[in-house]
């Protein structure tokens, strides 16, 4: 359902937050410990700063961080900046008229679906991402 775009943005920023310590965290260190291609994730990473989600600083010090607190920020708001039309939780199948009168195909079944995964997406933040144990190494 998420980009690989979208993976790797989600990815890195949790990264930033739980390893950075509020520390600038440079692309290539990310992307090393995420097993990613840098060059994208630089790019991924620049497309959100450009959108207020990361601040980043040049020079030998420099890299990535949060803008803001991760208690106020969604996973959809990390999302939306890279493929904003997902998170419309419109039509599946990307139709413009899509609705209950001029439905596609997978309209019904994608209805019961859309509302609790694109609540799922606003309503997480990543304060609680981070709060959540996990057992897979590297998160």
């Amino acid at each position: 359902m998420i980009s690989k775009t979208g993976e790797y943005a989600l990815r890195a920023v949790v990264y930033i937050v739980a390893e950075g310590k509020g520390a600038p965290t440079r692309a290539n260190e990310i992307a090393e410990a995420l097993g990613v291609p840098a060059n994208y994730l630089s790019k991924t990473l620049h497309q959100l700063a450009r959108a207020g989600i990361l601040s980043s600083e040049r020079g030998p010090r420099g890299g990535f961080r949060l803008a803001g607190s991760p208690e106020r920020l969604s996973l959809a708001d990390v999302l939306k900046p890279l493929d904003p039309t997902w998170l419309d939780c419109g039509c599946l199948l990307g139709l413009p008229r899509c609705s209950e009168v001029n439905s596609c195909p997978l309209h019904e079944r994608w209805k019961k679906v859309r509302e609790p995964v694109c609540q799922f997406f606003q309503e997480t933040t990543l304060a609680e991402v981070l709060e959540a144990p996990s057992t897979v190494p590297g998160t």
